[in-house]
């Protein structure tokens, strides 16, 4: 719990020092000051919101017994095996089977699946896939990765900021040039930088726990990957630095997917958890 506080403090004061830096390359001291209270301003607001955020990105709608029962009720369970507060559960009607947790804390967690892979998967392996997003609450890990999704929006806004004290928009100057033409990739890096592949193999195992079904993870995790490849997922697509939240790469394909490829091989994945299995733990 202290290394993932860590790594969202890092991640946060790495995004108030780009601002800073920058502010003060494009507009000296006055710029800096604007662009130190600009990226507090993005902390504090992602702190609070990100959840809310990308949940709204994702059109996600709550549901409760009465509108989803099996999917809820699964949740539920879970939850109180884990000795969680039960997340508020979303749905997102989307084709591509894919899931995610969010939210600043245990007591204000959220787990949403897309339609798809209620669709697809049996109860059992829905319950598998539930018990990996609720460890993701219990090991702390949905700061992080929630506030990383920001960081993109954060870096474009601070683009627009270049703009104000770089030049004219017919006329832009080579810094600003610059800033653009590296916002991408350092969007990438930060939140690869904040989000450990390690974090997937540890939410596998502690899901395994919760569940007491690794068999059961590893069977949805191959028929996710097989379906989740031919079957895009357009928000993720534009907003690729949310992929990282998902249990597995939403993204389509192309340099983008690379780019910010932050999961394990779902090979070393399944091979884990079978042998979690065949040890009987």
């Amino acid at each position: 719990m202290l290394n993932n506080w860590l790594k969202t403090t890092l991640l946060m004061a790495a995004i108030v020092a780009l601002f800073g830096a920058v502010g003060m390359l494009l507009g000296g001291a006055t710029g800096m000051l604007i662009a130190l209270l600009l990226g507090g301003a993005m902390n504090l607001w992602a702190y609070w919101n990100s959840d809310k955020m990308v949940l709204r990105m994702y059109n996600a709608q709550e549901v409760g017994p009465e509108d989803a029962p099996e999917f809820y009720n699964i949740v539920a369970e879970l939850a109180r095996r884990a000795s969680l507060p039960c997340p508020k559960v979303y749905l997102i009607d989307e084709a591509q089977p894919n899931a995610f947790a969010t939210g600043r804390s245990p007591e204000h967690a959220a787990v949403a699946a897309t339609t798809g892979i209620l669709r697809m998967l049996s109860a059992r392996e829905l319950r598998g896939v539930m018990a990996h997003e609720l460890a993701h609450v219990k090991n702390r890990d949905i700061l992080t990765s929630t506030i990383s999704a920001t960081v993109a929006g954060a870096i474009a806004a601070l683009a627009q900021f270049g703009f104000l004290f770089g030049g004219d928009r017919e006329r832009p100057n080579f810094i600003v040039q610059l800033v653009i033409m590296i916002l991408a990739p350092l969007a990438a890096t930060l939140i690869q930088m904040a989000i450990s592949r390690a974090r997937e193999f540890g939410a596998d195992r502690g899901g395994a726990e919760i569940s007491g079904d690794p068999e059961a993870l590893a069977a949805a995790l191959r028929k996710i990957e097989a379906y989740a490849r031919g079957t895009p997922l357009e928000t993720a697509d534009l907003h690729p630095e949310t992929a990282q939240m998902m249990i597995i790469n939403p993204l389509s394909g192309g340099d983008m997917a690379g780019l910010f490829r932050t999961h394990p091989a779902t090979e070393q994945r399944v091979a884990r958890l079978l042998e979690l299995a065949r040890r009987g733990g």
